[in-house]
């Protein structure tokens, strides 16, 4: 395994335990800034809304403002179909990475949440596509993209879902 791999695997690995522990302000440290977080709707069987401007999404955040807030509400209590927050277990799959001409990473792997709330156990899975930026040791999320595979939805569909 190279270098290049471990280390971003290790960095999934640890965005996955930090949203599963709900130490957000480490969660909310590893998105840059400006990173987009996008989970499209689907269109139809096979195509999903690809701008997030002009179609549906399931979740859009244009900036980290838009996770920020989504946390300070979960603090805050203010986000009534999130209390009480559920246990998650995430898991990290087939991470494949291919260098892009900015000189960030596009990084693609499968995953797995597992969630449990009010005595109910249910799951998400999907496919998911990053950008990383190299920030000196370690990387810093710019898109996170999120293609949701569930036919239903049985629950609030929320960041730590994903």
């Amino acid at each position: 395994m190279s270098q290049l791999q471990h280390s971003v695997e290790q960095f999934l690995y640890r965005k996955a335990e930090l949203c599963d522990v709900q130490d957000w302000d480490a969660y909310l440290d590893l998105f840059d800034e400006d990173s987009e977080f996008h989970v499209p709707q689907w269109d139809s069987e096979h195509e999903y809304t690809t701008d997030p401007k002009r179609g549906m999404s399931l979740i859009y955040y244009r900036n980290r403002s838009g996770l920020e807030d989504r946390v300070f509400r979960l603090r805050t209590g203010k986000s009534a179909a999130s209390t009480p927050l559920p246990r998650t277990m995430h898991q990290i799959s087939n991470v494949r990475i291919a260098q892009l001409t900015d000189g960030q990473l596009q990084v693609k792997a499968n995953w797995a949440t597992f969630y449990s709330r009010h005595g109910e156990s249910e799951h998400f899975y999907g496919w998911v596509t990053y950008h990383l930026r190299s920030d000196n040791d370690d990387w810093k999320i710019t898109r996170k993209h999120v293609l949701l595979l569930n036919d239903r939805i049985n629950a609030v569909l929320d960041f730590y879902h994903l």
